[in-house]
């Protein structure tokens, strides 16, 4: 089991503010877990929280999503927290039902909204706190 809770952070065009948002009302339990995200993402995230260490990945489009799923088929995420634009088509729009696929397969906690989100990471504070381990961690 990892120490560190490993959160992979991706979000359409029209809801990167809502995750750079999100990310500053959590950096402090952020700041605790290893972070991934797609380029762009990771980008607007890192200056706006610039005390979180954000691996980037290549932009969405340019086969990002696919590193990240890469990366859940690895074992090597936790928790997805995705915020989908339900509202603008997407030219990748495979890529990223490939993506929310793979977190289905391999059974982690998927968040693709803030609500969502919030649920999730109180309860993966929850275990960090009582030393049970965190949502998606399977050994």
């Amino acid at each position: 089991m990892a120490e560190r809770l490993r959160l992979a952070l991706i979000a359409h065009d029209q809801k990167k503010d809502d995750l750079v948002a999100f990310a500053q009302a959590h950096a402090g339990f952020l700041a605790g877990c290893d972070l991934v995200a797609t380029g762009t993402t990771g980008g607007r995230i890192v200056e706006a929280c610039p005390a979180l260490t954000v691996t980037r990945m290549k932009s969405g489009p340019l086969g990002g999503d696919q590193q990240i799923g890469a990366l859940i088929a690895e074992g090597r995420i936790d928790v997805l927290v995705f915020f989908v634009d339900p509202l603008t088509p997407l030219p990748h729009d495979v890529d990223v039902k490939a993506l929310m696929r793979l977190a289905t397969v391999y059974d982690i906690p998927m968040a693709l909204n803030r609500a969502t989100a919030e649920i999730v990471l109180s309860a993966a504070n929850t275990l960090r706190r009582t030393g049970a381990g965190a949502p998606g961690q399977n050994g």
